[in-house]
């Protein structure tokens, strides 16, 4: 039996949730069919509110479909159309219904629905459940829109030896079977179930069971970081309590760290699943323990916001996303040890939000338009996460920071297990605060666009961008840098489009606009103080105001304002003495990942990598052995150096910095800068899989031989990526995100037009959530020039395109045009 489904309507899930109420939901998972396949049997207790009225359930089973009605079996061949599309007809509904359906079900390969995943290093399998964000009725039969919330039980049979978790306590009540306590209501999208044989580490924190858990081979290295995760967590449990007022309503607290996950994690709630490359298995900077701190507190924050009140329809998307994200870097800095995160928000969500207002697919925080469920993944980037937060903080310094947890309590409260919509937040704001704010949410909740700031001839100007015109008032710190780099700065209103700079931070090298990064624009500074940030960058004390001026050069060039020689020459004379781990590693990142290959000339390239090896190359010899900033700069010299003696000497153990003895992920971001360079083949790279014979090592056995600059290597890598109906969703990401990164431009040429026709095609294997990461990393960014633009186009104007390979193409047209735009306006890198 196959399926094609067709998306949830807007108005068909209004009409749907008018009619009937969700009462109960039990599920019964069988895993021990086979390897490709499970059982799937559902009972469903619900209400109607007009009897005799029609309506259809959400299921596609591959085989052995069974769906009754109070007692009643549906005839599913007379239905196979609807069948076909994943809607099972339901007719001559009563006031209470029971419905039952079974049916077997296919295990994900894509990290969509319920994913099954072997790992090499032992054989084990492990599998986890990704229902966002239309993926339920591939595990089992439902009504799935997220304003049909209902409580769940859920009993799972699983082979002998395996731990099973979900959003209710598990406990095993026979060899195999397990039974999960019923849960609050839920809406489908968060609905999991994970089973394997986990390695397990338990805790108990103020009443809260909790457990970590992560694949069998991770679980020496879970074991020594269970402390690190158990603290955050603890620390913002109650950080959370004290400012809601609410306590954690979903019983035990599972973070689950899973192999193949699609995103950095899911709030599903009491079982919330990560990405199990967040258990390091070799030495971390703090930038990343940072990040993995940043990730749970950001999930718990969604037992609130998202899980125990859930946006109504996808439009809302920022009631999840955009108070999780706000919320998190808030606890961070209040709570935890990491008083400085608002700096890596600076260098990294910001950036990424930034991008994504540069981009033809922007569109506002609220409201954006979402007529069906699948249009609405495609909002699901910086302006809901990064954007949304800042918009937070400004709302905050509009209406005080009382007020603004004043509302959120009452929120909460008001729609507690329930659904909430942008108007029932800004209602409960406004009753707060005793003002309308009607004018300040249509400026920064249902526009989009980033202004641009900039201070000239003692005046500070805001620009709104002019396909979206907008006086967005902003609340802001203007710094005045002084050429020893000591900052003074003041806080300043700016509701109209010019006002005077303060007189007592008038004067300095730099005036700088937003140096506290408390809003959301863009910083533009004039050539003349843009020529001082080399200069006076190593003398600056505060990360912060390091980090706007990190980002305004980043964003400058990205915007075609700043020369990327201007970028490089910061480089080479402020990173050698940077000491801010997220400012050392979102910088580099940034220029390997696409100033250098993209920006950069062709024939400078090799240059513009010299120049960052070299302040690498510095900074490791001047930071303390074995700290967070000797790792980044360790990692940014293997990226960059031609010193093939010294990649050498690092792949086979010998002279490794201090912490990277027995670093597997050191090892291979070394052997995958051999492969790229061509001076290591499959040889070696098999040689160094088979000393990592493990899930983690497989993926970059992969990433380096797709990395491999010969005709032979680059025919496999292609063939394997697009041609492989198996590959899975890290396979492929693997593959495609290392093509690109070597290799002539003559040998890269024939695959242009090979992106546009075999990529869209991989849909009929792979799910859209996993196939818009493939086409982001797929797209032949090396080919800057106007053919790889015409060839995309041609491709967007004429081909039926997927929502998500259609939003990866046009995002990266537009940061193609970028590049081009950079290259014509300051052509060759001079250093």
């Amino acid at each position: 039996m196959t399926t094609t489904t067709a998306p949830l309507l807007r108005t068909e899930a209004r009409e749907r949730a008018r009619l009937i109420t969700v009462d109960r939901m039990s599920v019964d998972l069988d895993l021990t069919v086979s390897d490709s396949s499970f059982a799937s049997t559902t009972r469903i207790e619900f209400t109607c509110a007009e009897p005799g009225s029609t309506t259809w359930l959400d299921f596609r089973p591959v085989d052995d479909p069974f769906v009754s009605l109070n007692g009643q079996p549906i005839d599913l061949d007379g239905a196979a159309a609807e069948v076909a599309r994943g809607r099972i007809p339901l007719s001559d509904l009563r006031e209470s219904n029971v419905l039952e359906a079974s049916g077997t079900m296919r295990f994900s390969r894509d990290g969509q629905g319920l994913h099954r995943a072997v790992d090499p290093a032992d054989g084990e399998a492990y599998v986890y459940g990704h229902l966002f964000l239309d993926a339920a009725p591939t595990v089992f039969a439902c009504f799935d829109q997220p304003d049909l919330k209902s409580p769940y039980r859920v009993r799972v049979t699983a082979p002998e030896g395996w731990t099973v978790l979900g959003n209710g306590a598990a406990t095993e009540t026979d060899a195999g079977c397990w039974e999960l306590a019923e849960t609050p209501p839920l809406s489908t999208y968060f609905v999991t179930v994970c089973a394997g044989p986990y390695a397990s580490v338990l805790a108990e924190h103020d009443g809260i069971p909790l457990g970590v858990h992560a694949r069998r081979s991770l679980g020496e290295a879970l074991e020594a970081q269970a402390e690190d995760l158990f603290e955050v967590t603890r620390q913002s449990f109650d950080h959370y309590h004290d400012l809601f007022g609410i306590r954690y309503p979903f019983g035990e607290y599972h973070q689950v760290f899973v192999p193949e996950f699609n995103a950095g994690a899911m709030e599903n709630p009491g079982c919330v699943t990560f990405r199990d490359s967040m258990v390091f298995r070799g030495a971390a900077s703090e930038d990343q323990i940072l990040s993995r701190a940043n990730t749970i507190a950001h999930e718990m924050a969604h037992m609130w916001f998202g899980d125990l009140v859930t946006m109504t329809w996808w439009d809302d998307l920022w009631l999840n996303e955009s108070f999780a994200e706000y919320m998190a870097y808030r606890t961070l800095v209040s709570a935890t040890r990491f008083s400085d995160a608002w700096v890596e928000f600076s260098m990294s969500r910001k950036l990424w939000g930034y991008a994504a207002e540069r981009t033809p697919s922007t569109h506002p925080v609220a409201g954006s338009p979402t007529p069906d469920a699948q249009s609405a993944l495609q909002n699901f980037d910086g302006i809901s996460y990064a954007k949304g937060a800042s918009v937070l903080r400004q709302l905050i310094a509009h209406i005080g920071d009382d007020t603004f947890v004043r509302g959120v309590r009452a929120y909460l409260r008001d729609k507690a297990y329930g659904n909430g919509e942008l108007a029932d937040f800004l209602a409960a704001m406004e009753d707060s605060a005793g003002l309308s704010l009607s004018t300040w949410s249509q400026v920064w909740l249902r526009t989009a666009g980033v202004d641009v700031l900039a201070v000239d001839d003692g005046r500070l100007r805001r620009s709104a961008p002019e396909q979206y015109p907008a006086r967005r008032p902003h609340t802001l710190d203007v710094g005045r840098i002084a050429e020893d780099g000591s900052v003074r700065a003041a806080r300043v209103s700016l509701t109209e489009d010019v006002i005077g700079v303060p007189e007592e931070i008038a004067g300095g090298v730099i005036t700088l606009p937003n140096s506290s990064d408390l809003t959301w624009a863009t910083v533009e500074l004039p050539e003349a103080q843009q020529e001082a940030v080399p200069e006076v960058m190593p003398r600056i004390e505060d990360p912060q105001v390091r980090a706007v001026l990190w980002s305004a050069v980043i964003e400058g060039v990205y915007r075609g304002s700043v020369a990327p020689d201007h970028l490089l020459h910061l480089v080479e004379r402020a990173w050698p003495s940077e000491t801010h781990a997220a400012i050392l590693g979102r910088t580099m990142t940034n220029l390997t990942g696409r100033v250098i290959p993209c920006f950069v000339l062709d024939d400078g390239q090799d240059e513009a990598e010299a120049v960052v090896a070299r302040a690498a190359r510095q900074r490791l010899d001047t930071a303390p052995a074995g700290s967070s900033v000797a790792l980044t700069a360790a990692r940014a010299l293997a990226r960059c150096t031609t010193d093939r003696d010294l990649l050498e000497r690092w792949a086979g153990g010998d002279g490794l910095p201090s912490g990277l003895e027995h670093d597997s992920d050191f090892r291979w971001l070394v052997v995958g800068a051999l492969a790229r360079r061509g001076w290591l083949g499959e040889d070696g790279i098999e040689t160094a899989r088979r000393a990592d014979n493990t899930l983690t090592g497989k993926l970059a056995a992969l990433a380096s031989r797709a990395s491999i600059p010969t005709e032979a290597a680059k025919a496999w890598a292609w063939s394997e990526l697009t041609g492989n109906p198996e590959i899975s969703n890290y396979e492929a990401n693997a593959i495609a995100g290392s093509f690109w990164g070597s290799g002539e431009l003559d040998l890269l040429e024939p695959y242009r037009g090979r992106y546009v026709s075999d990529v869209p095609a991989m849909a009929r294997t792979m799910g859209d959530d996993a196939l818009q990461r493939v086409a982001q990393l797929a797209f032949p960014t090396r080919l800057v020039d106007r053919e790889t633009e015409r060839v995309v186009v041609a491709a967007l104007e004429s081909d039926p395109l997927t929502p998500g390979v259609r939003r990866a193409m046009v995002d990266a047209l537009s940061e193609l045009r970028e590049a081009l735009v950079s290259r014509e306006r300051f052509g060759a890198f001079a250093n």
